[in-house]
Order: C-alpha cells, then sequence, then structure tokens
C-alpha cells in the first residue's frame, strides 16, 4: 500500500506534487514503523546523508545568485566568440559533467539563466533543454552530491565517493557527449514565445528554502529506502535482469530518486543494479515529473508537459534502446 502511494499520489494531487518533501517524509516515517526498522543508527543517517548535497547546494546556489550578473557577461562573451554548435555542445555536455559537483538542481537553474539569453526560437529552445536535462540527469549521478538518487545510491549501497563513478562512468559519460552533439545540431527558427526565466529576481529566500526542501527530501528518502527493504530485499532481486531495466521506464513518471529509494539494495547483482540506474537516469527524461532538473528547468522556462513530452521523446527512447542494447550484450543477457 505504501508503494501505490507514494507512486500515485505525486500525480493525482497538487497539495502532494508541490509538497513531494514533506509527503515523502511522512511516508518514511511510516514505512519504518511499520517494518519496525526504527534505531538511533537510523536517525543519526536521516540527519547526516543529507547534509553533503545540501551545503553543495547552498553554497553553490549563494554564488549563482550573487554571480548571476557576471554568468551572464560571461555567456555573452563566449556567444559572440563560439559558433553556435560549439556553444550548444559545451553548454549541454559541459551542464551534464559539470551536474556531478555543482548539483543537478544548479546546473538546471545556470540553463534556465543560458536558455533566457539564447534566441533560437521556442521550440529549439525547449528541444536543447530537454537535452541538457537529459545531460544533467545522467552526469549528476557520478557523486553522491549531484543529485539525490546517487545520495540515496551511495548510502544504501555503504559506496565511498567515487562508487557511482567507477561503476557508472563507462555508461554516463558517452551519453553526455551524444546529448552535447545532438544539441550542437540545433539550428535558430525563430517563431513562438522565447523561453525566458520566469523566476528571475528572486530573492535569497528562494535559496534558503531550496536547500531545505533537498534536506527533507534525502532525509525523507533514507526513511523511506529503509522502510520498504524487506520488500525490496525480498522481491528486486528475484527479477531478471532486462525486466528490471523496462520496469524502471516508471521513471518517466516518477522520480527517479524516489523509484531508487524503494529499489536499490545491496542483494542485487552488479548486472541488475547497472541496468536498473541507467534506465532510471534516462528514462527521468521523458516527462517533466521524472528528474530534479526537468522540473526546475521547465518551471523556470514556463515549458507545458506536451511540450517537454514531444521533444523528449525521440531522445530518450533513442537513448533507452542505445543503452540497453549496449548493456545487454556487454553485460551478458540474464
Amino acid at each position: 500500500m505504501l508503494v501505490i502511494l507514494a507512486l500515485v499520489l505525486p500525480l493525482t494531487s497538487r497539495v502532494v506534487e508541490r509538497n513531494i518533501e514533506v509527503f515523502l517524509l511522512a511516508l518514511g516515517t511510516l514505512a519504518v514503523t511499520i517494518s519496525s526498522r526504527w534505531s538511533g543508527y537510523l536517525v543519526r543517517e536521516a540527519v547526516r546523508e543529507p547534509l553533503a548535497i545540501t551545503a553543495t547546494v547552498l553554497a553553490v546556489g549563494l554564488a549563482f545568485h550573487y554571480g548571476r550578473p557576471l554568468l551572464d557577461r560571461a555567456f555573452r562573451s563566449v556567444q559572440r566568440t563560439l559558433p553556435l554548435p560549439a556553444l550548444l555542445f559545451l553548454l549541454v555536455a559541459g551542464l551534464g559533467l559539470a551536474s556531478s559537483v555543482v548539483t543537478a538542481m544548479i546546473a538546471a537553474l545556470v540553463l534556465a539563466e543560458a536558455m533566457h539569453l539564447l534566441r533560437l526560437g521556442r521550440r529549439q529552445e525547449i528541444a536543447v533543454t530537454v537535452l541538457a536535462c537529459y545531460a544533467i540527469g545522467l552526469g549528476a549521478v557520478l557523486t553522491p552530491v549531484g543529485e539525490p538518487l546517487a545520495t540515496i545510491v551511495t548510502a544504501k549501497l555503504g559506496g565511498d565517493f567515487w562508487f557511482l563513478a567507477r561503476l557508472m562512468g563507462v555508461w554516463v559519460v558517452p551519453g553526455v557527449v551524444l546529448a552535447g552533439l545532438a544539441a550542437s545540431l540545433t539550428r535558430p527558427h525563430p517563431g513562438g514565445a522565447p523561453l525566458k526565466d520566469a523566476q528571475r529576481g528572486r530573492d535569497l529566500t528562494t535559496v534558503f528554502l531550496r536547500t531545505g526542501k533537498v534536506f527533507l527530501f534525502v532525509a525523507a528518502l533514507v526513511l523511506l529506502g529503509t522502510g520498504l527493504s524487506p520488500l525490496s530485499e525480498h522481491y528486486v532481486p528475484r527479477l531478471r535482469a532486462s525486466a528490471l531495466f523496462w520496469c524502471n521506464t516508471l521513471s518517466a513518471i516518477l522520480d527517479n530518486a524516489t523509484l531508487a529509494s524503494a529499489e536499490v539494495t545491496p542483494a542485487l547483482s552488479l548486472r541488475q543494479l547497472t541496468g536498473a540506474l541507467l534506465s532510471l537516469l534516462v528514462s527521468g527524461g521523458l516527462l517533466i515529473p521524472g528528474n530534479i532538473p526537468n522540473i526546475i528547468a521547465a518551471s523556470h522556462l514556463r515549458i507545458r508537459s506536451g511540450e517537454w513530452a514531444k521533444a523528449a521523446f525521440l531522445p530518450g527512447m533513442t537513448g533507452l534502446l542505445l543503452y540497453f542494447l549496449a548493456w545487454f550484450f556487454l553485460t551478458g543477457p540474464a
């Protein structure tokens, strides 16, 4: 029942969607209580695990807030210097790789700022935004400060800081580069209202509010993952790796960090783990609710759900198919 609530309510209730951190915290608390998993260690972990990513979000968020005029001037300078294909490649691939350090949230904010300054035509700008969010969603998994999914997976598997970089780097980096190359093929075609950052000029309250939400979100995922661990340990490892890959395309409509907290367990084989993560990362870009950078970019740039889905379908399905074939044949069928 808790799994169903976690999957359905964020999609059907506006109140839950807007307060997803509080909802998941309540659900995680209930899951831990029902499974009798409360301990002093768990409470300490729920407080400790979010600290690194929260501190990074705050530090980089403050730097972005105060450095926005400098960022704008730098982008304008690069825009005058580089041809458009090179600029778009560097923007998309650069943000994808940098997201593991500056966090997916801040990378999405920088993306919104850049798209505000570009004038390619609405359809082209949406396409570049979607490709950049695919790249950010992939690249952010390389370190536990990149995004909540990486934080939770690293914590649940007891990995060190570079655990996911070693595990997923060989898969992720080519995907980020391909997203950059795809973006570089975009050509200006003025038409429709261009994308503008609708949340420019927000005060410092927004920075601290975003930081607090990140802390609550990761803490909630720690509790939810622990509370659901008896279920995930019993059922998920029994799934064939290929079945798990395609089941995780649910990440298109559900935040991929929530799915990861519910299903990632040390009982998964290495093949199951890599397949599950690849599917979560790519599927998370198909629709706006699937990943944090999508939500931030779409909110700032006022991209509608239908516009996002239309632009994201072809690159997303192509990425899923290519990753599945490469993963299936390079790691052995199962």
